[in-house]
């Protein structure tokens, strides 16, 4: 089996931290190629993890024939200019999330992907986790009765003011960053949301720091959720059916430990554990697969317009102060 051969557009800390080591412990891909505009950074980040060649710019990444595939750490603001030319350059990508910042922005990245015949995924790596695939069934399977809410949470705080984080122009802020997730899996368990009324507190940059939001499906299911760049590190969900419920901590990074999943029925409450895995790991090794033609795309990116769709209903409806449809 030929490795798939990746190119990483940027030094970002994701890509250094994380995911570069889940691509080099991959079973079918290899890292050959990093790319930085300060050609210092690049050379170093290549020699600290023994990646073959560093490029001073991202053109030059671009333009190099032995790359097949690209990951893209970019600030979000970045993306869809990027993976466009990726996509022209012939690479396929794999870029972080959000795809993009608005649903039109990512349905433009689709089409240029399509267009030259690339592959196009967003990097949430929760959704390739065991522990997500496992509560996805139980909600499905109805383990839980009829699942009427989903409550999600991720906040961290963000204290330097130059984080890129909090800065409007790179398309920073709690939803775009971490709201993000929340959203994903209340569509994971519940489908696609209706409306959204959403209440928000800015940083000093005017991004938001801290928002909250209830998604309406109908058929009497919500979702609430909740994110923040200011407050304790929180990261869990709760599913909620007419049976029981399910809590899932640590919900979205849980590390290479043994994940869990809690399961409340009534007096009952029983504690499944999940063996610890790398889910980003996971996450690359089937973004080959599905380049190679050993596997159909699982995250199809128009899941990524979706979840957008519902993030621009959301800070639409924190500015208005109104309940906002989300386009179907």
């Amino acid at each position: 089996m030929t490795p798939l051969r990746w190119g990483v557009l940027s030094t970002a800390n994701i890509a250094v931290r994380v995911v570069i080591p889940a691509l080099q412990r991959s079973g079918n891909g290899r890292v050959v190629a990093i790319a930085s505009r300060i050609a210092e950074r690049a050379r170093d980040a290549a020699q600290r993890l023994d990646i073959p060649r560093a490029h001073a710019s991202y053109e030059a990444l671009l333009a190099d024939s032995e790359v097949d595939a690209l990951y893209i750490p970019l600030p979000n603001s970045m993306h869809r200019e990027w993976t466009t030319r990726a996509a022209d350059a012939g690479k396929h990508v794999l870029c972080e999330k959000p795809l993009a910042l608005t649903a039109a922005d990512c349905m433009a990245m689709i089409a240029a992907c399509r267009g030259r015949g690339v592959v196009l995924m967003e990097a949430f790596m929760y959704r390739f986790h065991p522990r997500t695939l496992r509560v996805a069934q139980l909600a499905r399977d109805g383990a839980l009765g009829d699942v009427r809410l989903v409550r999600a949470s991720f906040s961290f705080r963000v204290l330097a003011p130059e984080n890129i984080r909090l800065q409007p122009a790179l398309g920073g802020g709690a939803l775009y960053d971490v709201g993000c997730y929340g959203v994903n899996v209340s569509r994971l368990i519940l489908g696609e949301p209706r409306r959204v009324v959403a209440m928000a507190s800015a940083a000093p940059s005017g991004v938001e720091n801290v928002l909250a939001a209830t998604l309406c499906f109908g058929g009497d299911r919500f979702a609430v959720i909740d994110c923040s760049l200011a407050l304790s590190r929180r990261e869990e969900y709760e599913v909620v059916g007419t049976e029981g419920r399910l809590t899932v901590p640590v919900a979205f990074l849980p590390g290479i430990a043994d994940a869990e999943i809690h399961r409340i029925h009534g007096t009952e409450r029983s504690v499944e554990t999940i063996p610890g895995v790398n889910q980003y790991q996971l996450m690359v090794e089937h973004f080959a697969d599905v380049v190679t033609g050993r596997a159909p795309l699982a995250l199809p990116p128009e899941d990524a317009v979706a979840n957008l769709r519902v993030i621009e209903a959301a800070l639409r409806s924190a500015k208005s102060g109104h309940v906002e449809a989300i386009e179907p």
